[in-house]
Order: C-alpha cells, then structure tokens, then sequence
C-alpha cells in the first residue's frame, strides 16, 4: 500500500480495495457475525429485565427493536423473548444477562477493536485496556438501548408540554412522528463515530471529524440494509423451503453478517481517508521546503 498514491481518485480506490483484501472483510465479518449472535439475545435479555424499573413495558421494548432490524429478525427476536421472559424469573435473567452480555458482547468489540486498528496498521492497545474499552462499549449500547426506548416517552411529554406553552400543540404530533424516525440513527451514528474515533490506536491521535465519512456510510448502509434485507427476504429469499425451522436464525446470522461488514468497511473508508490526508500533508510540507 506504500507505493499507491492515495492523493489520487485512482490511488484512493486502490488502496482501499487493497485494505479489503489484507482485512479480510468477508472473514472478518463472519468471525463478528458469530459474536454478534452470541451477544445479540443475552444483550436484549439483560436490557429487558431492567424495564420495570424504568417504568416501561416490553412493547416500547419490541416497537424499538422494530425500528432497528428486518421484520424477520423482529419477529425472531419477539418469540425468542417472549418465551424466555414468561418461563423464568427476572431476578435470573438480570444475572444471567449481564454475565452472558459481557462475556460474549466484550470478545465481539475485541474482534472489531483488532480489525479496525489492523485497518489503521496499528497494533491495538495492551489486553486490559482493550478488556476495558470492551466492556466501556458494551455498556454503552446498553444505555444506548434504554435511551432509544425512554426518550420517546419523556420526550414526548416534555415536547408537548414545549409546544402547549409555545401555543403550537397542534403542530406537535408531525414534528414527533419525525423526530421517532431520525432518533434509532442518530444514536446509532452517536455509538458509531465514538467507536471510529476511541478505538484505533493511531499516532497521531485521529481527529473527531475525519471518522465522520465513515460513521456517515455505515449508519447510511445499516438503514438500507434493515429495508432492502426485509423486501428480498419477503419477495425473493425462499429459507423456509431451505432450512426449515431454523430459517429465522439463518437470516438473523446472514443479517449480523452483512452488518459486521458494513462496520469494518466504514472503518477501511476512515483509514483510507485519513492516509490520504496525511499524505496530502506531508506533500504541501515538502513543496513549502523547497520553495
């Protein structure tokens, strides 16, 4: 990658197909899928059993994971809870959810936080500080989750009680329906670009802005995909002739697939970018010494 011009549209796109292929971003994103699908119910579990004392019911809990997954996986992921939360006692399933979160939810941050540095060329940082940066993120989703789903309904409140006082109320309702719709990305681009910036361990340090495109991309692609996978699932995919009754598993594991590989791409596209700003810098260095 030393020789490639990243300064250039063609050395841009070169390199960064050449990073796909040191990465190894269909491995990669198998190897993420597999510890997504560890952590993806313990982590659901976990958020599920903290709900009462939140005040809050497990339908604001559904019509969120409804917002953020294809209707196939949703519909997965109903059963799969409603099952477990009416054969076992909460108190069991907040135990059992926080150690299966971060058991499974920390090995599959370590699997990101190692290919996005290896993105980078970068060597990660020492094992307990990566442990620590895994669990940092593992609860983070988890508030990130609570947030999703108790910021519709204080927020709701609140805004109407604003508008009221502004004499808009009748103004209100529109306004919500926008603002329930661009909330599940807006978090999601919030976790994303920490993520993008916290996590490589580059020198120097990288800058809040230059891991926006690639923040930008993959929550962009994670909105798409959640639409696109649902309308070929319903129209094309046949799995049920296929695999049977585990043909939900099947599409939520193709599903956290193609998701683990949009993440690691939005991190290539950063590095890619980021080389090429270095470079473009150190160009204008070296023209300004020689004038």
């Amino acid at each position: 990658m030393s020789k490639i011009d990243v300064t250039t549209t063609k050395g841009f796109i070169q390199d960064l197909i050449v990073r796909m292929r040191v990465v190894d971003i269909s491995g990669m994103g198998a190897q993420l899928a597999y510890f997504f699908l560890l952590s993806f119910f313990p982590l659901l579990i976990f958020t599920v059993t903290l709900l009462p004392y939140l005040n809050l019911d497990e339908e604001h809990v559904f019509d969120f994971i409804q917002t953020i997954v294809p209707t196939e996986v949703f519909l997965l992921t109903q059963g799969t809870l409603v099952e477990i939360l009416t054969t076992h006692n909460g108190g069991g399933l907040l135990g059992i959810g926080l150690v299966g979160t971060v058991w499974s939810a920390s090995r599959g941050v370590n699997a990101l936080i190692k290919t996005l540095n290896h993105t980078y060329d970068t060597k990660p940082r020492a094992g307990i500080i990566n442990r620590a940066w895994s669990l940092i993120f593992t609860i983070s989703l988890v508030i990130v989750i609570l947030l999703a789903l108790t910021i519709p309904i204080f927020g709701h409140h609140i805004g109407l009680s604003l508008f009221s006082y502004l004499g808009l109320e009748e103004n209100f309702a529109q306004f919500w329906r926008y603002v329930r719709w661009f909330l599940p990305p807006t978090l999601i681009f919030c976790v994303l670009s920490l993520m993008y910036w916290v996590i490589p361990n580059t020198d120097p340090r990288l800058h809040f802005i230059s891991v926006i495109p690639g923040t930008l991309f993959s929550t962009i692609s994670w909105v798409i995909l959640i639409y696109a996978f649902s309308y070929y699932v319903n129209n094309f995919g046949n799995f049920t002739s296929t695999y049977g009754s585990i043909a939900g598993v099947i599409i939520l594991m193709l599903w956290l697939y193609f998701t683990g590989m949009i993440l690691i791409f939005g991190g290539l596209l950063n590095a890619s970018m980021q080389k090429r700003k270095l470079m473009k810098l150190k160009k204008s260095k070296k023209a300004f010494a020689n004038r």
